[in-house]
Parts: structure tokens; sequence; C-alpha cells
């Protein structure tokens, strides 16, 4: 068997160039030049007998023998880092990757994360983003949390972390200069939002029972923690979901004017990797004990 084993450092060159599905990342990845990379693959694909990239202008996409191919040898390889990883972690801190969206990271887990290591000083959290669907062949974690369980990898099963639901928030200077009494008045200001959202305001009139002008002033950002900072900045009106609001409504940094038109969320859901290591469910536990007792609701501040 192992003389029937192709070479291994292509096999780990096409992996990388698969997961990323560039080979300009696969080669910062493997800290090799870029023809490096293409020269691993076209050695492989000889190897095989087969083409596993399909070449274009500037682009390489895998070939549907390419993409079963990968997806297969995910598994092995996945099975040689996690008995590595097993063989060496009496000697090595003990980790888990946290795969998370960016804002959830910067607004939920990392001003949680001291609390962890406090409690669990044996257990190194790696935090990595993404806002991809999830997918271990793609992406390496333990557990994974996303807004909402449709497009999951077949092999990942989603479970319920917590309910969430949008909420009106704007800096206290701007809600003095510009007061918003009722849902109405929130139409004169900027309405700020993220790019992922940006039917969220449509649905929040639509609520509120108003009809939101064609032409009022908007700022789109990338992601929901910039939203939340100009909204800081005093930007705009931003809507935002309370899962992510922090301390910012305790400490006045925001303030909710219409604390009780509140619009629904989709449910965050938490998923564990087949390979995870044993230290995932400690992680997943300390995540349910930041929740109020009882409930799968976010401790909301603003409550």
């Amino acid at each position: 068997m192992i003389a029937d084993l192709p070479p291994l450092n292509a096999v780990r060159a096409f992996a990388s160039a698969a997961r990323h599905q560039s080979f300009s990342r696969a080669a910062e990845e493997l800290h090799v030049t870029h023809s490096a990379v293409s020269r691993h693959i076209r050695l492989l694909e000889e190897h095989l007998g087969v083409v596993l990239f399909e070449r274009r202008n500037r682009q390489s996409l895998l070939t549907p023998i390419g993409q079963a191919y990968f997806e297969q040898i995910s598994q092995g390889l996945a099975q040689i880092a996690n008995a590595t990883h097993a063989l060496t972690r009496g000697s090595a801190p003990r980790k888990v990757v946290i795969n998370v969206r960016p804002s959830f990271a910067v607004r939920w887990l990392i001003p949680r994360l001291p609390d962890f290591m406090a409690q669990h000083p044996d257990i190194q959290p790696e935090v990595v983003t993404s806002t991809l669907a999830p997918d271990q062949s793609r992406e390496a974690f333990d557990v994974v949390v996303r807004r909402g369980s449709s497009g999951w990898a077949a092999n990942i099963e989603p479970h319920v972390l917590l309910e969430d639901d949008m909420l009106l928030v704007a800096a206290p200077a701007l809600l003095q200069a510009i007061p918003v009494i009722a849902p109405s008045d929130v139409l004169r200001h900027t309405l700020l939002s993220g790019r992922t959202r940006s039917g969220d305001w449509a649905a929040w009139c639509k609520l509120a029972g108003i009809r939101q002008p064609q032409r009022q002033p908007r700022l789109q950002f990338d992601h929901m923690h910039l939203v939340l900072q100009a909204a800081v900045d005093g930007l705009g009106v931003a809507l935002c979901p309370a899962s992510l609001l922090g301390k910012d409504l305790a400490t006045g940094r925001l303030h909710s004017p219409l604390p009780h038109l509140r619009l629904p969320l989709t449910r965050y859901y938490y998923g564990v990797s087949q390979d995870a290591v044993a230290e995932t469910q400690v992680f997943i536990d300390w995540m349910f004990s930041q929740f109020s007792p009882g409930s799968d609701r976010c401790r909301y501040e603003c409550h």
C-alpha cells in the first residue's frame, strides 16, 4: 500500500490549493512560491493520469475529478494531523479551534474569552474567522458557529446555540440632536447597515408600520462590527443583533430609543467537527454558561 502512495508533498500542495481555490494562497500557506505549487500539482496529475485543475487566465478551478479526489484525501490528511496531535498533545498546550464569522468574533466571542481562559488555563482557544458556510473539508476547526442551519456540510450537524433579535441603536448625542420618539422619526436619520444584511431596514420598517423613502441616506459596511462602530461615532442609526451589542448599551456608548420594537432573527447554531478534540465539549459548555440559566436566549445587557 505504501508503494502506491502519490508524492505526499504534491498531495499537500494540491489539498491547500483546492481548499483555498487559489495557487497563490496555497503558496502563502506552505511558504513556497506559486511556481512550486504549480509544479507539485502538475507532478501529481502526471502520477495519477488525470487533470485535477482546469487552468484559466488568472484562475484555476477544480475539475469534477479533482473535487472528488480532494474530498477523499482531506479525510486522510485530517487523520494524519489528528494522529500527530494525539501523539504530541502531552507536551503541547491543548487547543480548540473555533470557527466564527468576523462580527461574532469581535462583538461576542473575544470580549468573553478572558473568562474562558481564566477558567481553563490548560486549553488554548484558537479563533479563526470565515464568512463561508461550515465545511470541514475546506476549513479545519473543532467547533463552528453560524447564524442559521442551511448550507452546512452534510457531515456537520447544527445544534441550536441561542436566539436573537434586531434592535434599533444610535449614539446618545445623535439622538439628543435628532430624537427618535416614534418609528417614523428614524426616517430623519442616515441608515447604517451591513452588506450581508441589506434587507433588514425594509423588514424593520414593515414591522414598525412605516414606509421607507426611496432616497433616504444610507451607509453600508462589510461587517456588523463596523456598522456598530459607525453608530458609536454618530454616523447614523443602526439595526443590530442584540447578541452583538456587548456592553455598548450598559456603558452608554449606544442607546436604544425603541427597545420594545424588535425584529426576530434566525437562530445561531453550533456544529462539531467529526475529528474534534475532547476539549471541544468544554468550550461548548462554557458558551452555554454565558447565557441566562434555563434559557437559550442571549443575556442582553439592554434588559
